[in-house]
């Protein structure tokens, strides 16, 4: 690799962090690149999705906004923030005259898609306490481009939001715990730079000198309301995970200052205040609704059973998330990996103390949880890629290390398995169909991935990094963006609510047998019909006026017996074949109209 090569990685960075405006528009950009693919052609991903939004579009429907069902059943879950702000931009689709916008999920994904643009924004924001502006953008976009991140901003749930509360809430407080110090000591700093450890800490306190020198009043309430305003929003949209993530790092760092005063600048008393402001009246309104019965569900029931056993069949072992992290932190992940001795060597400093608090023990909770799912870390990710990038700074991150190269072989490794994968699937599961629009993108994810490896070998990490965000932006979009659009096998659901159109009459009563999804209840009608057996299907489809069903072909064989002999089941309507992603096997669905 030339040096050539290697400085206009270097420029390229110097440029995009050449002001703050000019590196938040790169960040923007780059969301928008690694976002936006696949937010309208991506089918409902079941099962969670689809009722995130079914439940929003109730609340549409009923006019109802405190009450959270799914059909007819209360889901009482989790609290009422995240499907407030799907109503609000299905609402606002629909009076810009969106067709068919309560069907339409790409409008109930613009929360998640906004939660994952200000996660990294916010991001940027958080590194700045840390590194400099140039390190902090570096930071914010390893962040950006990781694998996980992309899939929750494509999803129409709670994830992507709660990690931007998150975000912002313990920023602010890496803010409160690096400037403890500061109002005695930064005078001596500046008087005498010698004073001056070469270390992390030198970034931050640059970082808070330049803040105060806009007035500390300004800095004090931009602080106060990041951590407060996002903890209170992390509340209204996942009840207790913000004060968890927030929580375990103040009671930590409390007791390595062996005082917890250096949180009175967060005036406790004001901003649990403005917080009970905030999330007091749906509690309060949720409570007289339904009498309890949504803490006795949320509580009792959701939380407390994914802590004491394997919620949803969601099971995985301790270490579970640790192995994962190579895939969902993908690309940094190989790169975070050689970081964690830093972590350990200077584990006494003031900023990695903060890294190791603000990760470690959530880190280590969920990994005794026996309920096991890939997003309940990811707002722990953008500590991680804070600490990448001041490892990166410190020379730790180089091929120096023994195993490093074969390490940095998962930037590659993981574009190349997915490409292969994708390929596969088509070729097995859709008549041997292979997703030819998509594979030059992600034959470009996979050429940057290997460049990025590469890079490594030769010992130019900082490249390195830029390349592997560059294989990202090519290996999401291809995916999400391209690939899925050529593999209707995976899109059961959408292709049934499609034969509503084959009828000859309108706003068909529509019922299914077998096949239970709640992306059909979505894209149908909140009036799908769930069947238990082939008798009642007979009866639904007997029972007059414009009617739609859908038998599995498990259930095919019953509802013919369901027949008397001298009236046969009708002639299907269509058939739809194709693979069921949560129960991991085929399904065949048949069609079966009725008309007046």
């Amino acid at each position: 690799m030339s040096g050539a090569a290697g400085d206009r990685s270097a420029a390229l960075l110097d440029r995009l962090s050449a002001s703050h405006v000019r590196a938040c528009l790169a960040l923007l950009a780059l969301g928008l690149v690694l976002f936006l693919p696949g937010q309208a052609s991506l089918q409902p991903m079941d099962r969670d999705e689809p009722r995130f939004a079914q439940a929003t579009k109730q609340m549409l429907e009923t006019g109802d906004f405190v009450a959270i069902r799914f059909q007819g059943e209360a889901r009482n879950k989790k609290p009422v923030g995240i499907y407030w702000a799907q109503a609000a931009a299905v609402a606002a689709g629909e009076a810009l005259g969106v067709p068919e916008a309560r069907t339409r999920i790409a409008l109930y994904r613009i929360p998640s898609l906004l939660g994952a643009l200000a996660s990294v924004l916010l991001a940027y924001w958080a590194a700045l306490a840390f590194l400099s502006r140039r390190d902090a953008l570096l930071a914010a976009a390893l962040f950006g481009g990781c694998l996980m991140l992309n899939a929750e901003a494509h999803l129409a749930k709670t994830d992507a939001v709660l990690a931007a509360c998150a975000t912002a809430s313990l920023g602010a407080l890496a803010r409160v715990w690096l400037g403890r110090r500061l109002p005695s000591s930064l005078r001596a700093e500046r008087s005498n730079p010698g004073m001056r450890e070469i270390s992390e800490r030198s970034a931050a306190l640059d970082c808070f000198a330049a803040a105060r020198n806009d007035g500390e009043d300004g800095v004090t309430v931009r602080v106060f309301l990041a951590f407060w305003l996002g903890l209170a929003l992390g509340i209204l949209v996942k009840g207790p995970m913000v004060p968890l993530f927030v929580a375990l790092p103040a009671l930590f760092l409390s007791w390595k200052a062996r005082s917890a005063r250096w949180l009175l600048p967060l005036r406790l008393w004001a901003g649990l205040a403005l917080t009970v402001l905030i999330v007091a009246p749906w509690f309060v309104a949720i409570t007289l609704k339904s009498g309890g019965a949504f803490y006795a569900e949320a509580v009792g029931k959701d939380m407390l059973g994914k802590v004491g056993g394997a919620a949803e069949r969601h099971w995985g072992p301790p270490g579970a998330y640790t192995i994962a992290f190579f895939a969902t932190f993908w690309p940094a992940a190989a790169f975070t990996a050689m970081a964690l001795p830093l972590a350990w060597r200077e584990r006494r400093a003031d900023a990695m103390a903060f890294l190791i608090a603000a990760v470690l023990p959530a880190w280590l909770v969920f990994e005794a949880v026996p309920t096991k799912l890939p997003h309940y870390v990811l707002p722990l990710m953008p500590w991680l890629a804070i600490l990448t990038v001041m490892a990166l700074r410190r020379g730790e991150i180089d091929t120096g290390r023994r195993g490093s190269r074969a390490t940095a072989l998962l930037v590659p490794a993981i574009p190349v398995a997915l490409t292969l994968g994708l390929c596969a699937v088509g070729w097995k599961l859709d008549d041997h169909r292979i997703p030819w629009i998509a594979l030059p993108v992600l034959a470009l994810a996979c050429l940057a991935a290997a460049a990025s490896w590469l890079a490594f070998a030769r010992g130019r990490a900082e490249r390195a990094l830029v390349l592997a965000v560059a294989a990202s932006c090519c290996l999401g979009p291809g995916i999400l963006g391209l690939a899925q659009r050529q593999l209707p096998a995976l899109k059961v659901s959408p292709r049934l609510a499609a034969l509503k159109d084959a009828l000859p009459c309108r706003n068909p009563l529509v019922g299914t047998l077998g096949y239970r999804e709640p992306s059909l209840v979505f894209l149908t009608g909140t009036t799908l019909d769930l069947l238990p057996d082939a008798d009642a299907a007979r009866a639904f489809l007997q029972g007059g006026g414009c009617r739609l069903l859908f038998v599995e072909g498990r259930e095919r064989e019953a509802f013919n017996m369901a027949w008397p002999v001298s009236r046969p089941a009708p002639a299907p309507l269509g058939e739809v074949d194709g693979f069921n992603l949560n129960t991991g096997r085929r399904v065949f669905m048949t069609a079966y109209g009725a008309t007046p």
